[in-house]
C-alpha cells in the first residue's frame, strides 16, 4: 500500500465573497511577509473588490482537510506585446509551516491550467531578489527574467 502525500490532502478552490473571512488572515500574513504596510479596512476592500468582480481576476484558497493554508490571486489585464489577455500573479502565499512540500508547485500548475482556460496567453509575477527559493520554484514553473526589462510601478492617489 501506497502512503497518502500531503498533495493528495490539497485542495483549491474559487474564493467567492463568502470566503472573505478565511482569507483575510492569509493576506495579512502574506503582507507581514513582504513587509507591505495597509489598513485591515483598505486590505478587506481590496480582496472583495476583487472577489465581486470575476473581470478583474480570481483568487483560489489552496486548502488542506478543508482548513485553507494558502492563497494565489491572479488579476488580469492584455498586453499588445502578448497579443492578448495576460494576468499578474499578483499574491502568492502559502503559511510557512506548509512550504517545501510541493504545494507551491502544485498551486502554480493549477492556476496555470485555469489561466490557459481563460485564454491568458501570459503570466507574469514580482519576486523579491532575496527570495532564492521562489526564484527556483518559478523558474521550473517557466518563468524567466526578462533581460533590459525591470518592472517600475507608480502609485495613483
Amino acid at each position: 500500500m501506497g502512503s497518502k502525500s500531503i498533495i493528495d490532502e490539497i485542495d483549491f478552490i474559487k474564493a467567492g465573497i463568502s470566503d472573505v473571512g478565511s482569507l483575510l488572515p492569509l493576506v495579512e500574513g502574506y503582507h507581514l511577509f513582504e513587509g507591505i504596510e495597509m489598513s485591515l479596512e483598505t486590505r478587506h476592500g481590496a480582496v472583495e473588490a476583487l472577489l465581486a468582480d470575476p473581470a478583474l481576476g480570481n483568487i483560489w484558497l489552496i486548502t488542506k482537510s478543508g482548513q485553507a493554508i494558502g492563497y494565489i490571486a491572479l488579476c488580469y489585464g492584455y498586453s499588445i506585446e502578448f497579443a492578448g489577455r495576460d494576468a499578474f500573479i499578483d499574491e502568492f502565499y502559502i503559511r510557512p509551516e506548509y512550504r517545501r512540500l510541493g504545494i507551491g508547485s502544485r498551486t502554480l500548475d493549477v492556476v496555470k491550467t485555469e489561466a490557459g482556460k481563460e485564454g491568458i496567453k501570459a503570466l507574469h509575477l514580482e519576486v523579491g531578489e532575496e527570495n532564492a527559493a521562489a526564484r527556483l520554484l518559478y523558474g521550473r514553473h517557466g518563468f524567466n527574467m526578462r533581460q533590459n526589462f525591470r518592472l517600475m510601478s507608480a502609485k495613483l492617489d
